[in-house]
């Protein structure tokens, strides 16, 4: 699969960091206008500013659900997402409940799922589904492609970031193998800090970045093209 130049219109430029300021979202935000990225990944309490921000740009805002563990109440998780809507979130990415999906209990790790998409497809919201891949075996990582398509999410996603370990091209192969014939896209995120894992990641199935290096990513990918 040959890569298109401007990688930057498949980057969701994110900052989840625990410290993170009002000042370095809006920095985020500006970033991703200057550099036209898909979108930017905020926290829940920083929805309404960065809409603020790009409201007037192609520049969509995403924001997490249920970060980074995934074991809330659905309501509260539902209450959540329905805030960072009505805050102009256009995406939202949402943590699996990895404690039901570990204790073997895949139908309730759906109806977790389902109320949440069903709110955002009804405000043509975006929705990604982070199942950790880290924490699952391969069979696992199976079932929840499964899962994820009986949701009626928009995508799977690799990764919080914050679980020990990110996006790898073979975790993006199996589940781009999984999903195929299926209209679910893969969002692979954690880790991918360079031009050259970013365009592994989208050679394996990815069709979104999740990442904090997105300017280094763009300007390395310049660099190779001069």
């Amino acid at each position: 699969m040959k890569i298109k130049q401007n990688i930057a219109n498949r980057i969701d430029h994110t900052l989840l960091h625990p410290t993170a300021t009002r000042e370095a979202i809006q920095h985020l935000c500006r970033e991703a206008q200057s550099y036209q990225f898909q979108a930017v990944c905020v926290p829940p309490l920083y929805v309404a500013r960065a809409h603020d921000i790009l409201k007037k740009t192609p520049v969509k805002v995403c924001t997490v659900i249920g970060f980074p563990l995934g074991y809330q109440h659905t309501s509260v998780k539902a209450l959540e997402a329905q805030k960072a809507m009505n805050d102009g979130a256009n995406e939202i990415d949402i943590v699996m409940n990895l404690a039901f999906f570990k204790s073997g209990e895949y139908e309730s790790v759906c109806n977790d799922l389902l109320p949440i998409v069903t709110i955002a497809q009804k405000q043509t919201v975006l929705t990604k589904v982070i199942i950790e891949t880290s924490f699952l075996s391969e069979d696992e990582k199976v079932e929840a492609c499964l899962i994820v398509q009986n949701s009626g999410a928009d995508f799977i996603k690799t990764s919080t970031g914050f679980g020990g370990g990110g996006a790898t091209v073979q975790d993006v192969k199996l589940l781009s193998k999984c999903l195929k014939g299926s209209p679910v896209k893969i969002k692979a995120s954690g880790g991918i800090r360079t031009f050259k894992q970013a365009k592994a990641m989208i050679q394996a199935g990815a069709s979104r970045i999740g990442t904090s290096a997105g300017v280094t990513i763009v300007q390395q990918e310049r660099e190779l093209s001069e």
